[in-house]
């Protein structure tokens, strides 16, 4: 089997002072994979760093095997919302468009067959009617499908995402899963920075837990444990959701009974 993505010993600083160090992972490839951590754990920093958007200190990461600039057509990225100027005056249309870039020659416009490609990705994400809408006159949860649809667009084999959930609405998230589960059922794999306890184990296959360094990362049911995340969380676990309470309780019952 592929790997699709593989970090090796990655350490990133910011304003010299240490965000992660010594990060190693390897992900299997048709998977959804979460990025977890607390506030401030790095977990952004790492997917630029894999990127090349913000510069790694040390270490190596390779794309099927290879680096970034021989793989850059089967990887996208799609950033926080928070990142993107919405104010930008362009067209729904023409954004998902830009995912075909890579695809053109030098001042090659795009042909009959990206638009098709374009209108097929919209589609999928129930953004076909706001095709010729400004990107400032959509709500948060629009806008989110608008960057996965240009994402789509590259038609990649690994898609990196910058916590794609935060602040959408219940329909762009069920949208959001829907493609997961697309794209999963093509080959593909997903790799996201994820906030949200509640619902890695119901959106992902995988997690890889973060906090300035790799805690550890595998398959949800191996790696999201009491101990880990006690590890990841670092003694904050009154600040943890109803679920992985529910989960400790789940655990503490089945020693017990044992």
């Amino acid at each position: 089997m592929r790997i699709p993505l593989s970090v090796n010993n990655l350490s990133m600083r910011y304003h010299y002072k240490p965000v992660l160090t010594d990060v190693s992972f390897r992900i299997p490839e048709g998977k959804s994979i979460a990025i977890v951590g607390p506030n401030g754990a790095g977990k952004s920093t790492l997917l630029k760093g894999i990127m090349g958007l913000e510069k790694i200190i040390d270490g190596d990461v390779r794309f099927f095997g290879e680096p970034l600039d021989k793989k850059r057509l089967a990887t996208a990225y799609v950033p926080q919302r928070e990142e993107i100027d919405w104010d930008f005056p362009i067209s729904v249309m023409d954004v998902v468009l830009m995912g075909r870039q890579g695809q053109l020659k030098l001042w090659q416009r795009p042909s009959k067959i990206d638009r098709e490609i374009a209108k097929k990705a919209l589609q999928n994400l129930q953004m076909w009617d706001f095709r010729e809408r400004q990107i400032s006159q959509l709500s948060g949860g629009q806008q989110q499908r608008v960057f996965l649809a240009r994402a789509l667009c590259q038609q990649a084999s690994l898609y990196l995402m910058d916590e794609p959930f935060a602040g959408v609405d219940v329909a762009t998230e069920k949208a959001i899963i829907e493609l997961f589960n697309e794209l999963k059922g093509q080959g593909k794999t997903i790799v996201c920075v994820h906030h949200d306890l509640n619902t890695v184990s119901e959106y992902f296959d995988w997690v890889i837990l973060i906090n300035s360094r790799l805690i550890d990362a595998g398959p949800i049911d191996q790696v999201l444990t009491k101990d880990n995340l006690n590890k990841t969380y670092g003694g904050r676990l009154s600040l943890l959701n109803d679920l992985t309470t529910e989960m400790y309780r789940t655990q503490l019952s089945s020693v017990h009974e044992d």
